[in-house]
């Protein structure tokens, strides 16, 4: 074997005043936001301007561009796909040593010289703080990278028994075609590891981002070819609409998809296969992670303190852009005064604004779109439930939504059903008498999402009784803590119902759905006779 690094979590650096990281970081800002790039089409070597643009902005301030984004009509998809199945085959044919080596390089560089300029754009592009964005696109994708290497070396080594005269081996092979991958706006880590995550096994790969974080995915695609990623294993197309993808699922080569986003994508995607299904050469394999309305259902033995800091910060960090993010909360009613008016002292000390002030602890949601649907459910609020906190929103500079927390009587109400991605968290307040199977049941049938969820209690046994009855509810359970900031290898993510299909990135589970595995039988002394020794006379 490879004999790689044994990989270890990348240190998420402090940026405190003074310190040598934040002035590099803040040196990397102003040089960001100073030039307006162009960023192409890319066909295997070939960069392509299809003169149909948009632009790429700064949440916060979304009157400065950033970039101007080629838009990828159907022909560049097919060139795309075309150089891809050029170079599908010597790909596949490269020692996993010499495809392992690349994402080591490219984890390296991104920790190192590459540091702050990954984390200026992803700031500026996605709006998100120094700390959420060091925490997102350097630390976790160089993780995803060292990491993914040394789970795609067990794989490799798992191997069957040989008995003797034979030798017994599997080749877990790369999928025939190309991988479609479908990232989203909120976590640049997410989007780098779908299409890689496949292409380490030796797959190619097209990548569709989303034009809400543009800026950042070409920088990626940069630093990978720099790395020494070859010309044509990696496509990228970028544009606003499903033209791209549609023409991707046109193709006879697909072999997979690679999906973040939401669930009505995922839909469609999947719908698209099924129609095409006949086209293909092989079934195509779904990977997506999809929505989520992620809980935190708290017992009447939980620590007030505690459970008010967990969805202050899980429910309002990056603006409840995450898919992980605490959307509906369950508190009985013992708890409900202390807990909701320490959540409110929370917001009032939290400021939203330029991430370029590191004062402020959020920034703008990511597009006009969002915003529109954000404050429409904070309307929803307004009518038809009760406003504790917050609830102010103003888009004149930028999307700027403020933390919002909402009561409602009615626990199916649909702030506690639909998934909203902003900074609101709805609570339901329960009477301390009801039992706890109830409460229990009340969180698991709420919503059609099962991504993320916690517990918050003092009392084992009922921790025992959640851990039991929420076990379908949520692919990543949290036990006194709050539901975001999984770690790759220590909480492997994602989720299943309408969450997605649950195959676990940032573990070796996700690295297997990107291969084919062939097992090979070699008999090493072959027999010479046709007759078994049962057919011998008495």
């Amino acid at each position: 074997m490879a004999n790689i690094p044994t990989p270890v979590n990348e240190p998420v650096y402090g940026y405190a005043p003074g310190s040598p990281e934040r002035a590099e970081l803040k040196k990397a800002l102003e040089e960001v936001a100073s030039e307006q790039i162009e960023i192409p089409i890319v066909a295997g070597a070939e960069e392509i301007r299809s003169g149909e643009t948009v632009d790429v902005v700064m949440p916060h301030d979304h009157q400065h561009v950033l970039a101007k984004a080629h838009v990828a009509k159907r022909e560049h998809v097919q060139k795309a796909i075309d150089a891809s199945q050029k170079v599908a085959k010597s790909w596949a044919e490269t020692p996993f040593a010499d495809r392992a080596a690349i994402f080591l390089r490219a984890a390296d560089m991104l920790t190192g010289t590459w540091r702050q300029k990954v984390n200026a754009v992803c700031m500026l592009g996605q709006s998100k703080t120094a700390h959420q964005s060091e925490i997102d696109a350097v630390c976790e994708l160089a993780d995803f990278w060292r990491f993914n290497v040394a789970f795609a070396e067990k794989i490799y080594a798992d191997q069957p028994i040989s008995v003797r005269g034979q030798w017994n081996r599997m080749d877990h092979r790369p999928l025939e075609g190309f991988v479609l991958a479908v990232s989203p706006f909120n976590f640049l880590s997410i989007c780098a590891n779908l299409p890689t995550a496949a292409i380490l096994m030796g797959n190619v790969a097209l990548w569709k981002p989303a034009s809400t974080s543009l800026r950042g995915c070409w920088t990626m695609v940069e630093l990978l070819r720099e790395a020494g990623l070859p010309d044509g294993v990696l496509g990228f197309i970028p544009g606003p609409g499903p033209e791209q993808g549609e023409a991707a699922l046109d193709s006879p080569h697909l072999a997979g998809i690679h999906f973040t986003g939401s669930t009505p994508t995922f839909h469609t995607l999947w719908k698209g296969v099924a129609e095409r299904l006949d086209t293909y050469r092989s079934y195509p394999r779904i990977v997506g992670e999809t929505g989520g309305k992620d809980f935190i259902v708290a017992h009447p033995s939980a620590d007030p303190m505690q459970l008010a800091t967990a969805i202050s910060r899980g429910a309002f960090e990056f603006q409840g852009q995450k898919c992980s993010a605490v959307s509906r909360v369950y508190i009985p009613k013992s708890l409900w005064k202390t807990v909701s008016e320490r959540v409110a002292a929370d917001m009032e000390g939290m400021k939203y604004g330029d991430v370029r002030d590191f004062s402020n602890f959020g920034g703008a949601v990511i597009d006009e779109r969002a915003f529109d649907k954000i404050t429409g459910y904070i309307g929803v609020a307004k009518e038809t439930a009760t406003v504790v906190a917050g609830g102010a929103s103003d888009k004149s500079k930028g999307w700027f939504v403020h933390p919002t927390l909402v009561r409602v009587d009615d626990p199916k109400h649909r702030l506690m059903r639909e998934e909203i991605f902003g900074p609101v968290v709805t609570a339901y307040v329960y009477d301390d008498a009801t039992p706890w199977s109830e409460v229990l049941e009340l969180v698991d049938s709420t919503s059609p999402y099962g991504l993320t969820g916690a517990v918050f209690s003092r009392d084992r046994e009922a921790v025992r009784e959640a851990l039991v009855g929420l076990r379908q509810a949520a692919g990543n359970f949290y036990v006194n803590d709050k539901p975001t900031g999984a770690v790759v290898s220590q909480q492997p993510f994602g989720g299943a119902r309408q969450s997605g299909t649950n195959d676990k990135a940032g573990f070796h589970y996700n690295l297997l759905r990107w291969v084919s595995p062939r097992s090979i039988k070699e008999n090493l002394l072959p027999p010479t006779d046709w007759r078994y020794p049962f057919l011998g006379e008495e």
